[in-house]
């Protein structure tokens, strides 16, 4: 079986894309098939890479090229936020079953499967069309092998360990603000923080870093895993980094970084797993970071949270979505 998957990531594009299609990756394994990754991308993202099939190629600039190679393929799954309809329209044309990840109905889709792994999925309202299977909500969510099994979460009386991740380049450089907040307000609880192959600058990070803080430079899944179940809360960005928390059943205090995580914020604060602390650039999102901390001090507030997360993301999501595709 000839399978291709699509995607970008890097330095100001982000790791999501490729995280979540290395699990689907990881899935097509299970069915000891081994696609081909085409990547548009820079050299932050080849660590993550290891073991993996892959190609780079700027598909966006060349794409006949990547037409050329992907012509009568089985499987085409295509992740972008890069590419238009036109290009989909192609993609529909060229292979037999095309496969479109989607966070926000980005595009109106041609032919195919539309996944969206997201919380708020099923609210966006999808066009009901011939020829057009969806899968949506996070019964789809594709998390990496790592997080297929996880152990239950201990949730402690206190707050001892606060994860901090903004993806794998920290765009809007908070980790900085958010530590320095930590190291003086909260001076005795301990501090994860990620830091991403993709960050400008850790100096600043550093500077602010004490006894009580451990960085993790360019953590791999296991890694992400582990630092995870070992935190009590985290402060994170709305990417795809909350699905892993939500599976973890990791209480998490989230701070909107890009527009397209708003929808992830808010159906996650609805249904009673998130904190939201609102958007990156306020005022005074320091001050709501902090609120929302002091609420998560009750044990009984976290122990709910924490089972609301894992009620919702089973990490299954990669393994059912490859069984569907397969199954078409």
């Amino acid at each position: 079986m000839k399978v291709f998957i699509i995607t970008e990531g890097g330095k100001n594009i982000g790791f999501g894309h490729i995280t979540r299609c290395l699990s689907l990756y990881q899935a097509f394994e299970e069915k000891e098939i081994i696609p081909e990754f085409v990547l548009n991308s820079d050299d932050n993202i080849e660590y993550l890479l290891k073991g993996i099939n892959y190609q780079k190629l700027n598909w966006i600039e060349k794409r006949d090229k990547l037409f050329e190679l992907i012509k009568g393929a089985d499987i085409a799954i295509i992740d972008s936020y890069l590419a238009n309809s036109s290009f989909y329209i192609q993609i529909s044309n060229l292979v037999k079953i095309p496969v479109y990840i989607d966070d926000n109905k980005r595009l109106d889709y041609p032919k195919g499967i539309v996944v969206n792994g997201n919380i708020h999925a099923e609210t966006l309202n999808y066009p009901k069309k011939d020829g057009m299977t969806y899968l949506l909500g996070t019964k789809y969510t594709p998390l990496r092998k790592e997080f297929w099994e996880v152990p239950e979460k201990k949730i402690k009386e206190k707050i001892e360990n606060i994860m901090v991740t903004f993806g794998g380049d920290d765009a809007r450089n908070m980790t900085p603000k958010i530590l320095r907040f930590l190291k003086k307000e909260y001076p005795k609880i301990k501090r994860n923080v990620i830091i991403g192959k993709s960050f400008n600058d850790t100096n600043e990070i550093k500077r602010e870093a004490d006894y009580n803080t451990k960085l993790i430079y360019h953590p791999n899944a296991k890694k992400i895993k582990e630092s995870m179940l070992e935190s009590d809360i985290a402060i994170s960005a709305g990417g795809q980094t909350l699905y892993e928390l939500a599976r973890t059943g990791v209480p998490s205090i989230g701070i909107c970084i890009a527009e397209n995580q708003l929808g992830n914020i808010r159906e996650w604060e609805k249904i009673g797993f998130l904190g939201n602390a609102g958007w990156y650039n306020e005022d005074n999102i320091i001050a709501r970071v902090d609120r929302l901390l002091k609420h998560f001090e009750n044990i009984k507030l976290r122990e709910t949270k924490s089972k609301i997360g894992k009620k919702f993301v089973d990490g299954k999501g990669s393994l059912k979505i490859i069984n569907r595709i397969m199954n078409r």
